[in-house]
C-alpha cells in the first residue's frame, strides 16, 4: 500500500513526463511532416550542407523524425527512441546550425543544443516505467 503524498507524487511525476514527452515530440513530428510535404526543400538544403547522399539523408530524417517522434509521445521504448533523438538532434545541430557568425544559426544551434540535453533528461529521467499501484 503506498500513502497518499507517495500517490500524488507519482501521479504528478507520470503526468509530468508525459506532458514532457508530448511537448519534445511536437518539433519532431511537425518537422516530419514538413519535410515530406517539401521534399525537394529538404534535399536542397542537405546538398548546401555538403553532405552525401541528399535522398538518402531525406529518408531517414522523415523516418527518425516521424517514427522516433511518434513513439517518444507515446512512450514506447522510451529511452531508445529519446537517445536516437538526442544523437539526430546534436547532428543537425553541427551540421546544419554552426554558422555562428549568423545570429539566427546561432540561436537554432543553441535550440538544438537544449533539445538534445532535454533528452537526455528523458533518458536519465524517464518515469513511465512506474506503475501507479507500485508499493
Amino acid at each position: 500500500m503506498i500513502s497518499s503524498s507517495t500517490a500524488t507524487r507519482l501521479d504528478w511525476t507520470y503526468t509530468a513526463t508525459f506532458i514532457g514527452r508530448l511537448c519534445i515530440s511536437a518539433i519532431f513530428l511537425i518537422s516530419g511532416v514538413g519535410k515530406l510535404l517539401a521534399p525537394a526543400a529538404t534535399i536542397a538544403e542537405i546538398e548546401a550542407a555538403g553532405l552525401p547522399f541528399a535522398e538518402l539523408g531525406l529518408l531517414v530524417a522523415v523516418a527518425v523524425e516521424l517514427l522516433c517522434g511518434a513513439a517518444l509521445a507515446a512512450g514506447y521504448k522510451v529511452r531508445w527512441t529519446a537517445g536516437i533523438l538526442a544523437a539526430f538532434t546534436l547532428a543537425t545541430a553541427i551540421f546544419f546550425h554552426s554558422a555562428f557568425a549568423d545570429p539566427n544559426q546561432f540561436i537554432h544551434f543553441l535550440k538544438n543544443l537544449a533539445m538534445t540535453g532535454g533528452l537526455l533528461h528523458v533518458i536519465a529521467l524517464d518515469r513511465t516505467v512506474l506503475s501507479k499501484t507500485a508499493g
